[in-house]
């Protein structure tokens, strides 16, 4: 298995594409560690489902835009597992409006669960990376990051935000053997998007070439590589996940 005995710190791994990513990295053997700032019963949901794969797996009540939360679920990680190999930054919110209605709270929400709370992770984690002088850091961004989304100005910013952190991370850990890389996303068939009216997702569907929506495992998929050391020599990249979205 690609991440056998490894452990990895998944945050917003209750639903979606952060529960596909811990389910396909128990696939591989890595122990889990997730977190939630609310909904226990999904993220518990979760951590049975890496377990079938007989690997070690908890979830940890944590908000990623506090600083004093995320100290904690790093030390209880590196508590009960001895290392952190993986980390991927998945939580993210969105708080969608026109420019113009957007409130700055609004605004400021979105940044720092988004992006604040990705780099307060990356920051406590590479600590011990930096320590083991071993790691792979995978930030989950989004298409909107790179070309834009009109009533998406604040979580556009916090996706993009995240990519030049990626790039910037890269450059201060690759000395160290940490990999740093962002994964970005495009139409991913969730919960999210099936509530969407048909006549959205067929206007989305016109600008991808591969004219359908990608589904959670793509995503997971591509993230199980990049946390392993098969993707030892690869850092500071942005792979788009989108069938060719954002060409």
């Amino acid at each position: 298995m690609l991440l056998d005995n490894k452990t990895a710190i998944v945050t917003g791994g209750s639903r979606g594409i952060g529960r596909a990513i811990c389910i396909n990295l128990a696939k591989e053997g890595a122990n889990i560690v997730t977190c939630y700032s609310n909904g226990a019963d999904a993220a518990n949901e979760t951590v049975k489902m890496c377990e079938e794969f007989g690997v070690k797996a908890i979830a940890v009540k944590a908000n990623v835009a506090c600083e004093a939360d995320v100290e904690a679920l790093v030390n209880k990680a590196k508590e009960e597992f001895g290392s952190i190999d993986i980390l991927v930054n998945n939580a993210g919110i969105t708080k969608d409006n026109l420019m113009l209605k957007m409130t700055s709270d609004d605004f400021s929400d979105v940044i720092d669960t988004n992006l604040k709370g990705a780099f307060m992770m990356l920051k406590h984690v590479s600590k011990i990376m930096l320590r083991q002088k071993s790691g792979h850091i995978i930030n989950i961004s989004s298409v909107v990051g790179l070309r834009g989304n009109a009533g998406q100005v604040n979580y556009s910013a916090s996706k993009a935000g995240m990519i030049g952190m990626t790039k910037s991370a890269a450059k201060e850990l690759g000395s160290r053997g940490i990999t740093v890389n962002a994964v970005a996303p495009g139409f991913i068939e969730t919960d999210m998007t099936a509530k969407l009216p048909e006549s959205v997702v067929s206007e989305n569907l016109k600008s991808i070439p591969m004219k359908c929506l990608g589904n959670v495992n793509d995503v997971a998929n591509l993230v199980a590589f990049l946390g392993s050391d098969n993707a030892r020599y690869i850092t500071g990249q942005v792979i788009c996940v989108d069938g060719g979205m954002a060409m």
